[in-house]
């Protein structure tokens, strides 16, 4: 029969008042393969199909003023508006709902993909019944792919642990000790309780507590992975401050502006390229870094160039600077957040097991973080600038005598510490909304990891940024967020009473002035 002739069937079997018709319409309709088929018997089972008493086709239904709009079934073409008196919904019974969900399971089951495979199975987890068991045996042995066997496995064993030979629930328990998933936990607790055999409820007991185990295992790998994340955004919003702060002795509070300078830019990219939303991030980068760099070096050739050896009054210069900024971004953009959209490819998370999950974009950030730290390290210890910086640095006067331009070293200096800022601000676009106080959550975190780290470090800013996000995420379930702080803020300032140089410090004559 073809498969047209095969739904017409289905389809005038459903507009039947005898179930049996139905249950054969059922059947027809599974035996068609329309790609359309589990959509059909998901809409029978949560009663959201509908027949039209005069023609008897098949049709949803939306409300429309005092009528009820009709849609085909099948080719979703509007059939018009007719009154709720000339269509009748496809009623089932008890026996028709049971076929249907063994039906749908089939479907689901026999997925060209083993990922979906493995999905419906697991889905299965506590509420299949003996003709869903049955089913999975007949599967499992054709099914091909060991993940999805071991999720066929997994659903039989916690069907057995109802079953009332004790030898079949202590093979079970032996089959779902260390399973992470939290029906089995939560049905191997009610065993460990209510089980009549004491061993197996000894067995149940020790299985849930190797899972519970096994749970805090992986929470701690999550916490540590989210404070790896939030240090290297740390050190990213710091990296540029070491520079400016740490190498050239400049406090500049207008530093957080410069990361929101960047994460402007990256709005702004994406204005202009709203089709290529992937490509726009990674065109942000350079753009966010030059941008920011030019208002850098403005700042440092209109400003601070004038106050070297003065930290006050640079600190005071570069507040009002901060402020300035903050306002003209107001102006230009309005005082309201912008959402960055995220790339299609940074979007989504790496899931390890039913516990753990990795998001894209933090673990992108991550990596990102590492690769600046790299191309900076590289740029201060392989290029004639980061000789210069250095000797700057380390002795002005002797820079000078030997021929370095220390005015064009100091403009580039700040340029290239205000340019990481900005980056730092291409990747905190992907995270928070973008606005004119973005800055200014990041200017005190930043000036503590670069301290801690060890004044003008690079090294010791990473280490210190990463550091202090771990620490912090660890800290938060017990404390609290806002608490958690500001015992890190206690922390570093006692550690910087013992070791006022930072974990990290210079070494030479220089360091000791």
């Amino acid at each position: 029969m073809a498969a047209s002739n095969v739904l017409d069937d289905a389809f005038d079997k459903l507009a039947s008042s005898d179930f049996d018709a139905k249950a054969q319409a059922i059947s027809l309709l599974v035996q068609s393969g329309h790609a359309e088929t589990e959509r059909l018997l998901n809409a029978i089972l949560d009663g959201d199909l509908y027949y039209h008493k005069k023609n008897k086709a098949i049709v949803f239904v939306q409300e429309q003023g005092s009528g009820l709009q009709l849609i085909d079934a099948l080719t979703g073409a509007d059939l018009g508006v007719e009154s709720s008196r000339k269509v009748k919904k496809v009623t089932i019974n008890n026996q028709l709902r049971k076929q249907l969900k063994l039906e749908i399971s089939t479907l689901q089951l026999s997925h060209p993909d083993p990922a979906n495979r493995q999905i419906a199975v697991e889905s299965l987890i506590g509420k299949a019944d003996q003709d869903g068991i049955d089913l999975l045996i007949r599967i499992q042995q054709t099914e091909t792919d060991p993940k999805v066997q071991e999720a066929i496995d997994i659903v039989i064993a916690v069907t057995a642990l109802d079953a009332d030979s004790v030898e079949q629930q202590l093979q079970s328990i032996a089959l779902l000790d260390g399973h992470l998933s939290p029906l089995v936990l939560n049905k191997l607790k009610a065993l460990s309780k209510d089980a009549a055999d004491k061993e197996v409820r000894v067995a149940a007991a020790k299985a849930v507590l190797k899972i519970e185990q096994r749970v805090s295992i992986f929470g701690y790998i999550e916490t540590l992975f989210f404070g790896l994340s939030l240090g290297s955004i740390l050190a990213l919003a710091a990296i540029g401050l070491a520079i400016t702060f740490g190498v050239m002795g400049v406090i500049n509070m207008a530093h957080g502006e410069l990361i929101m300078i960047g994460a402007y830019t990256t709005y702004v990219v994406q204005l202009l390229m709203p089709e290529h939303i992937g490509a726009s991030i990674l065109v942000s980068i350079p753009t966010a870094f030059m941008v920011s760099a030019l208002v850098g070096i403005a700042i440092e050739r209109g400003v601070i160039r004038f106050l070297y050896g003065r930290p006050l009054e640079t600190l005071l210069a570069t507040f009002g600077i901060s402020l300035v900024l903050q306002q003209a971004v107001r102006s230009i953009f309005s005082p309201l957040n912008r959402s960055v959209e995220t790339p299609e490819w940074m979007s989504g998370s790496m899931q390890i097991n039913s516990l753990l999950s990795i998001t894209y974009n933090r673990l992108y950030i991550f990596f990102f973080c590492l690769i600046v730290f790299g191309l900076l390290y590289l740029v201060m210890k392989k290029t004639s600038l980061g000789l210069h910086v250095r000797a700057v640095s380390q002795n002005r006067a002797m820079a000078r005598a030997m021929g370095i331009r220390s005015q064009w070293v100091d403009a580039m200096t700040f340029g290239l510490g205000s340019g990481i800022a900005g980056v730092a601000g291409v990747a905190l676009s992907q995270i928070t909304n973008v606005g004119p106080n973005l800055g200014q959550a990041y200017i005190v975190d930043s000036f503590m990891v670069v301290v801690f780290g060890g004044v003008g470090n690079l090294f010791g800013t990473l280490i210190s940024g990463l550091s202090l996000g771990v620490v912090g995420k660890f800290l938060e379930p017990v404390t609290g967020a806002v608490l958690s702080k500001i015992l890190v803020l206690i922390f570093i300032i006692l550690f910087i009473q013992k070791r006022p140089r930072g974990l990290f410090p210079q070494k030479g004559r220089a360091a000791d002035q």
